[in-house]
Parts: C-alpha cells; sequence; structure tokens
C-alpha cells in the first residue's frame, strides 16, 4: 500500500469514526423549524425538493406561497399533480409592483389563515410558508404572533421557512436554517433574463 493510499485509508476511517458518534447520539424524533435564507438563488427550490422527498414518503404536504401570485409556476402546476399535496399561492405580487402596504397585510394576512389551518391540520406532517420571511420583515404580519403559532405547533410537524431577511427571532427558534449566498447571477453580471425551468 502506497503512502497515499494509507492516508486515505486513515482519513476515511477517522470520517467514519465521527459519523459513528454522531449518529449514536441521534436518537430523538421531533417536527423540525426550517429555515432557508439569503439574497442567494434556491430558497424556494430548496424547499420544494423537501416536499418532494416527502411526497417520496407517501406525506401530505401544505404549501402556502406569501407574496407571489397565481402567475403561472411550474412548480404549483407539478407538485398540484400529487393528491396528497395542497398548494396555495396566496400573494398580491412583489412589493415594489403593488406598492400598497395595506393590500400586502390583507394578503398576507389571508395566507396566514390558510397556514394557521394547515398547522392544525394533523394530516399534514409538512407544510412550507414560501416567501414568509418578507412578510415578517416587512411588518405585514405580527412576527410575535407567528412564533408562538410555531412554538405551539403539534411535535411531530415539520415546517420550513423561505426567503430573504429571516428575521433574528426566527433564526434563533429554528432548528435548522441555511443561508443561501449570491456569488454570482447571470440576470446581475450578464443581463440574462428569468428563463423557464430555471426561474419558474
Amino acid at each position: 500500500m502506497s503512502a497515499d493510499d494509507t492516508d486515505y485509508a486513515r482519513l476515511t476511517a477517522r470520517r467514519k469514526a465521527g459519523y459513528v458518534r454522531k449518529q449514536a447520539r441521534a436518537t430523538r424524533e421531533k417536527g423540525l423549524l426550517i429555515v432557508f435564507t439569503g439574497p442567494g438563488k434556491g430558497k424556494t427550490t430548496a424547499a420544494f425538493g423537501m416536499a418532494l422527498r416527502a411526497i417520496g414518503h407517501g406525506m401530505r404536504v401544505g404549501i402556502v406561497q406569501f407574496i407571489k401570485t397565481a402567475q403561472d409556476s411550474a412548480e404549483r402546476v407539478a407538485l398540484s399533480r400529487f393528491e396528497n399535496v395542497d398548494f396555495q399561492t396566496m400573494g398580491e405580487g412583489f412589493t415594489w409592483l403593488t406598492q400598497n402596504r395595506e393590500q400586502d397585510r390583507a394578503a398576507a394576512g389571508r395566507a396566514w389563515l390558510e397556514v394557521d389551518r394547515m398547522i392544525r391540520d394533523p394530516r399534514y406532517p409538512l407544510v412550507i410558508l414560501d416567501e414568509l420571511n418578507p412578510v415578517l420583515h416587512y411588518g405585514y404580519l405580527d412576527l410575535a404572533q407567528v412564533l408562538d403559532a410555531f412554538r405551539q405547533r403539534r411535535p411531530d410537524l415539520h415546517l420550513v421557512v423561505t426567503g430573504r431577511h429571516a428575521p433574528p427571532a426566527l433564526v434563533e427558534l429554528a432548528d435548522l436554517v441555511s443561508e443561501i449566498r449570491a456569488i454570482k447571477h447571470p440576470y446581475r453580471e450578464q443581463g440574462v433574463k428569468a428563463q423557464p425551468g430555471i426561474e419558474f
């Protein structure tokens, strides 16, 4: 065995030992509060990837989209084909398009009522709150009320929250937080417009 092979074997043995230790400690099951935030592209995509995983396990998935409108959405078209998916798009459009704070607040309130229904319904083990973070950031919903609902949810309920500007209190409460950074984007650097199958 070469020196490189010996070093590789030593390295992989250490990795395996670390994995075994972590696996032995991870004995609990609980509903997770998961947050995907940051300025990079892929937050909703990550959440919908989790939806597909849950669907594959035969789980019922509730999805409520804040801010986004009912314009053509390939994700909604695809996911709504599954009988165990309840996909609700309840926004009025991006805030720079509506330019109407009261309208945006009212839309957020209607969407939150749908979220509240799903959170209380034991048929849903996974509920995705797409673009809730900016709604909380702009104060369209009461942050304390939302966090209280998250704390009081069923112990086995998984919640996934997406969007830029996750409030620090939500980050603190969450079990898992991933921040997606923007390193390069063709829209900004190359003037490439949003394209089917990539952005929508």
